[in-house]
C-alpha cells in the first residue's frame, strides 16, 4: 500500500489587497503538521516590506519571480486570495513550466472596485479598510470574534498595519487600483492552461462566485470547491480551506503512485 509523502515543492501564498502574510497563519500551520513546505510573500509596502507598494498586478508577478528565483525554489504551486489570485495567475501564465498547479481564492475577473471605494481608499484610508472588513465577512456583525483563526477585528488591525507603512500615501488604494485596471486574466488562464483549483465563498460579496465564471471557462478542466463564508475565506474556514489546498494537490499534483 502507497503511503502519501507530501514532495519539497512549495506552496506559495500571495495575500489580497491590502494584506499582508498573517491571513495565511492557519493554513501555513495546519499545512506544515502535514508535511507541505509553504512561503508566505509579502508584496512591497505590505508586511515586512518597506518599499513603496506596486502598481499593477503584472509589476507584482514579477516581483513574484524575482523573489522565487533569488531563493531557487524551483518549480512551485501558487496559490493566492483576492488580489493575489490574480498575481498568482498571470505569474502562472508567464512561467507555465515552472508551475506545477493554480489555486484561486475569493478570485473575479474582472476584478472591478467600485469607484465610491476607490475615491474613500484613496481619501480616507481607515474608512475604506472599515467597509472592506465588513463586506469580507458572511457573519452580520462583523467586528465579533468568530470560530476560526483570524477574527474581524484581528483582519482590520492587519489592514491597518499596511497602511502605516507608506507616508506618502494609501497602501489600500493602491492594491485596488491594480485589481480595478488588471485586463490580462483571460490571456494569462490559456497561457498557464494547468491543473487549477478555484476555492470560492459562497457568500462572497467581494468577488461573488459567478465573478470567476469567465475564467473557469478559460480553464476547462480545473477544480471548484464552494465553502460556506464570504470573502475572507482563510479566516472564516480556515480548515476548510487548508483541507482544500491538501486534498487538491495530492489528489490532482502528486498523487500516489
Amino acid at each position: 500500500m502507497s503511503v502519501f509523502s507530501p514532495p519539497t515543492t512549495p506552496l506559495v501564498l500571495l495575500h489580497g489587497a491590502g494584506g499582508d502574510a498573517s491571513v495565511w497563519d492557519a493554513q501555513t500551520e495546519w499545512l506544515a503538521r502535514r508535511g507541505w513546505t509553504t512561503l508566505a510573500l509579502e508584496f512591497p509596502a505590505h508586511g515586512a516590506t518597506a518599499a513603496p507598494p506596486l502598481p499593477s498586478i503584472e509589476a507584482l508577478s514579477d516581483w513574484v519571480w524575482r523573489q522565487l528565483d533569488a531563493r531557487q525554489t524551483g518549480p512551485v504551486v501558487l496559490a493566492g486570495h483576492s488580489m493575489g489570485s490574480l498575481v498568482a495567475l498571470h505569474a502562472a501564465g508567464q512561467r507555465p513550466a515552472q508551475v506545477r498547479g493554480l489555486a484561486l481564492l475569493g478570485t473575479a475577473f474582472p476584478m472591478r472596485v467600485s469607484k465610491r471605494l476607490l475615491a474613500q481608499a484613496e481619501a480616507e484610508p481607515e474608512e475604506a479598510i472599515d467597509s472592506v472588513v465588513r463586506w469580507s465577512y458572511a457573519q452580520a456583525e462583523p467586528f465579533a470574534p468568530i470560530p476560526g483563526f483570524q477574527s474581524a477585528e484581528s483582519y482590520r488591525a492587519c489592514l491597518l498595519r499596511q497602511q502605516a507603512n507608506w507616508a506618502e500615501g494609501s497602501v489600500l488604494a493602491s492594491d485596488l487600483r491594480a485589481c480595478d485596471r488588471y485586463d490580462g486574466g483571460e490571456s494569462a488562464a490559456r497561457q498557464w492552461g494547468g491543473p487549477t483549483l478555484f476555492l470560492l465563498g459562497e457568500h462572497d460579496r467581494m468577488t461573488p462566485p459567478a465573478g470567476a465564471a469567465s475564467l473557469r471557462e478559460a480553464l476547462p478542466g480545473s477544480r471548484t470547491v464552494l465553502l460556506d463564508c464570504g470573502h475572507s475565506l482563510m479566516a472564516e474556514a480556515p480548515h476548510a480551506v487548508a483541507h482544500a489546498l491538501a486534498d487538491w494537490m495530492e489528489r490532482d499534483l502528486f498523487p500516489v503512485g
